[in-house]
């Protein structure tokens, strides 16, 4: 039996999933966000996206006296608990003074809404009392494209006194933070896009843009790909609805292919363009990061292809590509395949970009790899000859800084491991010269951020939908085993506590006015420490 449950009931990351901090998004603003160390945060909403800020950056620089102790059953240091559906997996996301929950509606509010929905649930940021729910229905195609009992897994994203978010339904959604419609994008019938499984980014705002990953895959067969000319990537105005720009570049390559009436022989063509990273291999469930680059702003979106691409954040324009898998990979599904794409978000710091490869944790643990990219450089600048030495006079065009995820040394090595980096549903979090990483196989992982040296490893035990989330000199990371897990930051490890929550983290844990809130797949947890 499988290990793990479907990716269809993944997330934040989506999150995995289930998740970092250089930008903080500028609300109500028509700039792009400026650094987030140089924002007064009185004047900020304290956690309004998917990872803070439009960096992505799972690290909160503002926050202090950040609780590392409590205890569920005695009610020690918390403050509140709010149920909610049978699955939760979107935030929480925090502004306006209000917390915003992706969930489902197994633990209906409202008892005239019945049966399988999306749940996007607002609570009252102080009190943590209920105010509202949005309520979607379900896609007629069933598994193929919306799965039962998922929710919604996209964490909206606060703007000032809207949020937007991606449903169930696949409709990019804008509503305002007091529950109204206010228009929404139906990516299926006005784009042509095929979700598969899930539709699950999360929004990124910046300036009067917002952007998403459409989710568009493959159909159920795991081969096919009902439409190769539905964006992949989209720039919407957030005022309007309307589609600015968009892009297509994971499927294109198939677009008026003459294909064999034979389907074994299609099988095998379309399996060697997704080998060799030209066609998507399976979903899109990512999310998309801002960098802004000698005052070009970079909208950074991870591809169902395995390719990372960066295009100018107001035209479109491709500035760069990188393909994020060694050239002699091979997709295949399950555990044994070597090529992957992306469940993880893409972080910017300090003018590089961390990220690392994943697939539908439904097809098990398998070799990864993790990333630190230059976002200065132009053109397509992967590594060459699965070569991952940057000074090696082969790369001399490449934005590689670093891979980490070399063969194991011997005496790691299992019956089923030979790597030292697995598949990831995780984002990262990059502070004070050290980046964070999470695998879904329960390792979590400290790492130079100027070289890629690895400081050191902790096993889990337990497998990781979330991400690792610094602040206040600490790391806090969620895992299967219902647990939260606290480390000092350092290059040496020291594991402060664990602490038993009452069911699965897999959403990333976030600080807010110094209230750390902890969202299992059932409940939201606000914990505060005594002063």
């Amino acid at each position: 039996m499988n290990r793990y449950p479907s990716f269809r009931r993944l997330l934040a990351a989506l999150g995995a999933l289930t998740i970092m901090a250089a930008v903080v998004v500028a609300a109500a603003m028509n700039r792009p966000a400026a650094p987030q160390d140089k924002v007064d945060a009185s004047k900020a909403d304290p956690w309004p996206m998917w990872g803070g800020t439009v960096s992505r950056n799972q690290v909160n620089l503002r926050e202090k006296n950040v609780p590392v102790k409590w205890d569920l059953e005695n009610k020690e240091n918390v403050l509140w608990v709010q149920e909610l559906g049978s699955k939760a997996y979107g935030g929480p996301a925090i502004g306006d003074g209000k917390i915003f929950i992706g969930t489902n509606n197994q633990g209906p509010r409202d008892p005239k809404v019945k049966g399988d929905k999306g749940i996007v649930m607002c609570f009252e940021e102080g009190t943590g009392k209920f105010l509202w729910q949005r309520v979607h229905n379900k896609l007629p195609s069933g598994n193929v494209q919306d799965w039962p009992l998922e929710g919604i897994c996209s964490t909206p994203a606060v703007d000032g006194k809207k949020i937007y978010y991606v449903s169930n339904d696949c409709k990019l959604v804008c509503a305002t933070t007091d529950g109204k419609d206010v228009w929404a994008l139906d990516m299926i019938k006005d784009l042509g896009v095929f979700p598969h499984n899930l539709s699950t980014s999360s929004p990124m705002i910046v300036g009067d843009l917002v952007y998403a990953v459409t989710s568009n895959g493959v159909n159920e067969n795991h081969i096919d790909i009902p439409a190769p000319a539905a964006p992949s990537f989209i720039a919407v105005n957030k005022n309007t609805g309307k589609v600015v720009w968009h892009n297509n570049d994971p499927s294109k390559n198939l677009i008026g292919l003459k294909l064999s009436k034979d389907a074994n022989e299609n099988k095998a063509f379309i399996k060697a363009l997704v080998d060799k990273g030209e066609v998507l291999m399976h979903g899109q469930w990512a999310s998309p990061a801002y960098a802004e680059v000698n005052g070009q702003g970079q909208v950074i979106f991870p591809g169902g292809d395995g390719w990372l691409r960066s295009f100018d954040a107001k035209t479109g324009d491709l500035v760069w590509k990188f393909d994020c898998n060694p050239k002699s990979s091979k997709y295949q599904l399950g555990g044994k395949g070597t090529r992957s794409d992306f469940i993880s978000t893409p972080v910017v710091h300090n003018n590089k970009v961390f990220i690392g490869v994943g697939q539908d944790p439904e097809h098990d643990e398998g070799i990864g790899h993790f990333w630190c990219i230059d976002v200065a450089k132009k053109g397509d600048v992967s590594p060459l000859k699965d070569i991952f030495d940057p000074k090696n006079p082969v790369n001399k065009s490449s934005a590689l800084v670093w891979h980490y995820g070399e063969p194991a040394p011997k005496e790691w090595r299992t019956d089923d491991r030979d790597y030292v980096f697995g598949r990831t549903l995780s984002t990262a979090a990059a502070h004070d010269g050290l980046v964070y990483i999470a695998e879904l196989a329960g390792f979590l992982h400290c790492i130079d951020e100027a070289t890629g040296q690895q400081y050191w490893v902790h096993n889990c035990q337990q497998a990781i939908w979330s991400s690792p989330y610094w602040v206040d000199g600490k790391i806090y990371l969620g895992t299967d085993g219902r647990e939260v897990l606290i480390f000092e930051h350092g290059k040496k490890k020291k594991l402060l506590d664990t602490i038993e929550m009452s069911g699965k983290v897999r959403a990333t844990t976030v600080v807010a006015h110094n209230v750390l809130y902890v969202l299992t797949e059932n409940k939201l947890y606000a914990i505060k420490a005594k002063t």
